[in-house]
């Protein structure tokens, strides 16, 4: 009997040890989606402002240009 209870103590240990170990992983796997998320959001913001920066170049060159021909005239 008491082999008995020896075993079923270290199922029980097995058992809680491996609940602990997936609850973890399952927290871990969870936290890292969620990195993901902010990084993919961070990268959008990233290509729009580069959209935004070569607008800008554009419309200062333009801008630039309409200048001397003001001066030209």
């Amino acid at each position: 009997m008491e082999h008995l209870t020896e075993i079923i103590i270290a199922v029980l240990s097995f058992a809680g040890t491996f609940m602990g170990t997936i609850f973890a992983n399952n927290k871990w796997i969870y936290r890292i989606e969620q990195l993901e998320k902010k990084v993919e959001k961070h990268n959008t913001v990233i290509e729009r402002m580069a959209v935004v920066e070569n607008t800008l170049r554009s419309h200062q060159a333009q801008i630039k240009e309409i200048k001397e021909e003001i001066h030209n005239d």
